[in-house]
């Protein structure tokens, strides 16, 4: 489970990421993808560490 919420933790970030740099070119938008999913992988495993058993 604590992998799962990782992986989604990331393909969110990697998302917004991509949404908010699109505005500004694609090489930006790949950035601030590959920069969100780290953030998102981040913090999807640290939730799925505290607030699982």
């Amino acid at each position: 489970m604590a992998r799962l919420l990782a992986l989604v933790g990331s393909v969110l970030g990697s998302t917004v990421g991509w949404w908010l740099g699109a505005r500004f070119g694609l090489m930006t938008a790949f950035f601030m993808s590959t920069v969100g999913a780290g953030v998102g992988l981040y913090y999807g495993a640290r939730f799925a560490r505290e607030m699982l058993p």
